[in-house]
């Protein structure tokens, strides 16, 4: 089977998230207790039975890393450089700036689960672990030149991290779960994958303000093509190989969190436009993940 058609049933639960709003009328209260349902408790028992479950390789992560954190500071650099040639207010530049770096942990997941199974998640779970405090951070700067009282309480509660950390240090203390425990938590992890998918394609939105249109164009590019581009290179520059390697790449290639649209609404942003963008690299990821992919697999 083509490495890019087992990304079809992710992205087709992506698709009947969409379809399930449009016409089931649930409202937004029922998404929203969705939402919380996944990313505070089946998200995190995801990554720590994958993590509990997979030989980490310590000296591996830091070339690992430091690949994934090259790759956000590219797109945070390439997001920056139109902001001298547009008329667009500094705030709503601020809030569309962050959909050229920021990715969608759910799909992120997802496709490295469909991918390389266990293995895949534990690897691309201490990315997220790692590259969701930096994200947060940079973004709340960006939307607000001053300190945000809430942004270090706001990441460390963040359950992805969280989830990231405990599965981390049980691992290298070589707790195995007990049967029951792996049951339970298996259970949860797989409802994560379906559920997130199809909060992500329930969460779509595909209107923006005419101003930031000539940045969506750019920004979508960056976010789905130059950002991989770039970790193809760092990554061979500094040695990785194998699985790590190709969740590196995954990694970059993957669309915009829908936290981006939160923030941007919580601190006065342009949310209108960031939904669009979301709903944009959404879409677009549907074509260019399974290039990426299946680019990898031949390589």
């Amino acid at each position: 089977m083509s490495t890019a058609l087992l990304l079809l049933p992710d992205f087709s639960l992506i698709l009947l998230g969409a379809a399930i709003r449009r016409w089931m009328g649930l409202g937004d209260h029922f998404w929203s207790g969705v939402e919380k349902l996944v990313y505070f408790i089946l998200f995190p028992a995801l990554l720590i039975n994958a993590i509990v479950r997979t030989r980490l390789d310590l000296a591996a992560a830091l070339p690992l890393l430091a690949t994934a954190f090259i790759a956000m500071g590219a797109g945070m650099l390439l997001g920056l450089l139109p902001r001298p040639f547009l008329r667009l207010p500094a705030l709503t530049y601020a809030s569309v700036f962050q959909c050229a770096y920021r990715f969608n942990s759910y799909i992120a997941l997802a496709v490295a689960g469909m991918l390389f199974g266990a293995p895949g998640i534990a690897t691309m779970g201490l990315i997220v672990g790692a590259a969701v405090p930096f994200a947060n951070l940079v973004s709340v700067w960006m939307l607000a030149r001053h300190g945000e009282v809430g942004v270090w309480r706001e990441v460390a509660k963040n359950p992805l991290i969280w989830g990231t950390a405990t599965g981390f240090v049980l691992n290298l203390l070589g707790f195995v779960p007990p049967v029951p425990l792996q049951a339970f938590l298996g259970r949860l992890a797989d409802a994560s994958i379906a559920l997130g998918l199809i909060a992500v394609g329930a969460a779509l939105r595909l209107e923006s303000q005419p101003g930031v249109r000539s940045l969506s164009a750019w920004l979508l590019a960056v976010k789905l093509i130059a950002l991989p581009v770039v970790t193809v290179f760092v990554g061979n520059w500094l040695g990785l190989g194998g699985l790590n390697y190709q969740v590196a790449i995954l990694f970059a290639a993957l669309p915009t969190a829908s936290s981006a649209y939160i923030l941007a609404m919580r601190m006065g942003g342009d949310g209108r436009s960031v939904a669009w963008l979301i709903s944009a690299t959404t879409l677009g990821s549907m074509l260019t993940l399974p290039l990426w992919a299946a680019w990898l697999a031949a390589h």
